[in-house]
């Protein structure tokens, strides 16, 4: 005697929660996150055409802006709170004096010896400052940095 056998029935999966799941982590992702940090001072870099490319970790960035002011900044939020204090903690760069910047340079590379230099200067900022920071850099042993540039195109 042959057995009767049922056919299978085929399980429907319903796919409209996954696609709302979808939605609301691209909606979230998109809201939280922040693509570029707020600069303090906007500077247009002078161009070269060396094509070096910049540490992603560990960075102190000195800024030179056009009307000659001076920021110092770091990639680390812990560093900006030890140097600056706890309420500049999530700010990009701190404005600084040229007799304040050799005093914060040796306490940063104290803080952290791994920390390397970058400059960076408005293509129209006087000479003079940038000459300065260069020889305070020079006092404090700071002897390997990085200039920022533009990369020009041919």
């Amino acid at each position: 005697m042959p057995k009767i056998k049922k056919h299978r029935l085929g399980v429907a999966i319903d796919n409209t929660p996954l696609v709302d799941v979808g939605f609301l982590l691209l909606t979230f992702f998109m809201l939280t996150t922040q693509f570029k940090p707020p600069e303090e001072v906007q500077i247009i870099l002078p161009s070269s055409h060396s094509a070096f490319k910049l540490p992603d970790a560990n960075v102190m960035a000195i800024t030179i802006s056009k009307d000659n002011r001076l920021l110092l900044g770091f990639d680390s939020q812990n560093m900006m709170a030890k140097l600056f204090g706890e309420e500049n903690r999530l700010r990009m760069a701190v404005e600084v004096t040229t007799k304040e910047l050799p005093d914060l340079l040796v306490r940063a590379r104290i803080a952290n010896p791994k920390l390397r230099t970058v400059v960076k200067g408005d293509k129209d900022a006087e000479y003079g400052i940038t000459e300065d920071v260069m020889d305070i850099l020079q006092k404090t042993q700071i002897t390997r940095f990085n200039l920022v540039t533009d990369l020009e195109n041919d």
